[in-house]
């Protein structure tokens, strides 16, 4: 029987992954995976088909941005197959250092490539909303900032700061409560909340700071 090329290989690695969607965020209520759980399913399955898989970032200046470039590859020591992904470095994330923003796209961007290599599909998976939709929440930021108030709104620019505020005590980023917000409501902008909407998303919030005390 002749032995198998590494196109054979990975496509028998790809038909036995499963990988299930064990992280859990509490905020936004959906389950997700994250690049280490593909990873602690993939092993075996490499191990299996004596294949070699290495993963590699690399920092990309692009206009003014910068993005982490991640390379997936893989190797049966003959043949070779890389995938490549890119995440954008957040401009700023309160509570993080420089080297905690880098590890956070590092972490999106492997996530992307080894969901590449091995044909895992996340395009429904609720965390990958973050990156994609990053240019437009820092552009409404914008203009709260140059504008004094939200736009079309029914909240006030102190109302919309304080939900952030609160937030970000939690460690629940704008674009989380962002997501969350279209999801639940409807709404492209905070400031479009109506004060109950508005209440009750501040009120979850303070749950999760309060079962954090406990």
């Amino acid at each position: 029987m002749a032995e198998k090329n590494l196109v054979q290989k990975l496509l028998s690695v790809q038909s036995k992954l499963k990988v299930p969607k064990d992280q859990k965020n509490n905020f936004g209520n959906y389950n997700y995976r994250s690049a280490e759980d593909i990873l602690e399913g993939v092993k075996p399955l490499n191990d299996e088909e004596g294949l070699l898989l290495t993963l590699t970032d690399e920092p990309v200046l692009t206009g003014d941005r910068y993005y982490i470039k991640a390379t997936a590859t893989i190797t049966d020591g003959n043949e070779t197959h890389s995938v490549t992904a890119y995440a954008r470095e957040s401009l700023n994330k309160k509570g993080m250092d420089d080297s905690q923003i880098t590890g956070t796209a590092s972490s999106y961007a492997r996530k992307y490539a080894l969901n590449g290599l091995y044909l895992i599909d996340d395009t429904k998976d609720a965390d990958t909303d973050e990156y994609q939709n990053q240019n437009n929440q820092n552009n409404s930021k914008q203009t709260y900032q140059t504008q004094g108030k939200p736009p079309n709104g029914n909240l006030t620019e102190k109302q919309v700061k304080r939900l952030f505020a609160i937030a970000n005590e939690v460690n629940v980023s704008a674009e989380e409560v962002k997501r969350v917000i279209m999801r639940d409501y409807n709404k492209t902008e905070v400031a479009q909340l109506n004060k109950q909407e508005y209440d009750t998303v501040c009120n979850n919030l303070e749950a999760l700071k309060q079962g954090a005390t406990q």
